[in-house]
Order: structure tokens, then sequence, then C-alpha cells
């Protein structure tokens, strides 16, 4: 029971990696709040931690609308007493090579990645240092927080300034005990994972199975993907570490395929 005591906020954590964290947060003792753009989809995650005996919320939030994500924010903060760790999870995905990139892709990426992220942040320090306990903030990053892939300019970019915004949060949170750090999977077999397979596959005209073999886990020590269970495990250890000696940090969590 790592973080007993402790109320969380997950965004984008309807399915996928956030539901996975979410999970794992409520088996550590956690109250753990699930926010997602599809309600239902939260709905249903909050269901299945409490009836496996966790404390969980459901909240829709769009993360990239000011309005919705402070009033969810205070929402939660109220109905758990206090909020003391953030997961910024929620994502989205397009692919297209930076001559064909549209720019209203281009904004959908960023908006939703960076944007989000720095509106939760912004919501969430301002709680956790208003009530003198402090907090941690974790942001999903991803090996394209280190390293580009063709195709994925936005994504690469968004991910990029993410480790940038953990690194001011970092500074500016010390010392009021708030900590933050990026958590940076490699290829987590996830339904944007999944969609991305055959888009690749036409992309390169090349099989499903190469884009698995050689595109995705071509430099994998083992190829294997990284699993939701993994990434959960690193969540839960961030969250619970005890001081401001892990912060501002990037967690590669990839099967070798980035080493710092």
């Amino acid at each position: 029971m790592k973080l007993k005591g402790k109320s969380a906020l997950i965004t984008g954590a309807g399915s996928g990696i956030g539901k996975s964290i979410a999970k794992a947060f409520a088996m550590a003792g956690a109250r753990v709040a699930i926010a997602d753009v599809n309600l239902s989809a939260a709905q249903v995650v909050a269901e299945q931690i409490n009836s496996s005996g966790g404390m969980a919320n459901s909240i829709e939030m769009d993360v990239t609308n000011e309005e919705q994500v402070n009033a969810g924010i205070e929402q939660i903060a109220r109905e758990f007493g206090a909020l003391d760790l953030l997961v910024s999870n929620a994502g989205v995905q397009i692919i297209h090579p930076i001559i064909d990139f549209s720019f209203a892709d281009w904004r959908k990426i960023v908006a939703v990645h960076l944007d989000g992220a720095f509106l939760t942040t912004r919501a969430a320090m301002r709680l956790m240092i208003q009530s003198g306990r402090g907090g941690t903030i974790l942001y999903m990053g991803s090996i394209h927080s280190h390293i580009a892939s063709p195709n994925k300019s936005a994504y690469v970019a968004a991910k990029h300034a993410i480790a940038g915004l953990a690194k001011a949060v970092a500074k500016e949170g010390a010392k009021y005990g708030v900590r933050s750090n990026v958590i940076c999977p490699g290829f987590v077999r996830t339904p944007l994972v999944e969609k991305q397979i055959p888009e690749q596959a036409q992309q390169f005209g090349i099989t499903e199975e190469e884009v698995i073999r050689d595109v995705m886990l071509r430099e994998t020590v083992d190829g294997e993907f990284t699993s939701l269970e993994d990434v959960a495990a690193t969540a839960v250890f961030l969250a619970s570490f005890p001081s401001n000696a892990l912060t501002g940090q990037s967690i590669v969590v990839s099967h070798g395929q980035f080493m710092q």
C-alpha cells in the first residue's frame, strides 16, 4: 500500500496505459479519479476499481479545454479532500510525412499532449502548493521524448517538449514539495499502437509483421513490446518516491530500445 492516503488524477484513463496506471494506483491504496474525454469509458474503469475494493471516481475531461480542466481538478480535490498525484497521460497519434502534415492535425496533437499537460499541471500545482502537502506530477512521455521516427513530427515535438516542461516543474515546484518526472515507454501494444501498425505498413510498403519486427521492436534487446504492467509499476515507484532526489528526470521503460 505504497500510496495509502494519497489521491490521484489520471488523464486519458479510460483505456490503455492510463487505465493500467489507475488500477495500479488503486491497488497501492490511492483514491483515483479516472479522467477521460469519453465519460462512459471512465465510468467503466471506476466501477471496475470500486468492485475490486478500491476507491475511484470518474470525470469527463477534455484536457485541451481550460475551463473544463480547472473545474474538473477542483471538483476532484473537493471530493477527495486533496490532490496528491497527477498523471498527465491523455494522448492521440496522427501519422503523416511532414510535407503532408496538415496544420490542423499538428495542432490537434500538440494541443492534447502539450497544452493538456500544461493546463492540468497548472491546476494541479496550484492546489498542491495551496494545500501545503506538495505532490507528484508524472507525465507520459515516450522514447520519442528522446529520439525521432519518420512520419511522427508532431508527436515527437510534443513529447520532447513535455520533457522540458517536467524539468521546469521540478525547478519551480521543489520548494513546495512538488516533484515531476516523465515516464518514457517504448512501444506498448495499446489501441493507439495497434492503429499505427497497418498505417505504417501502408506508408512503408511492408507487411504488418515487418512493421512490428523491423520498425517498432528492432532496437529492443529482446524483441518484446513494453507491457502495461511495466509502465504502471514505474508510475507507482515514481509516485511513491519520498524526496526531491528523483525529480525532473525521464525514466525510459523500453526493453533497451533507447538507452540514456
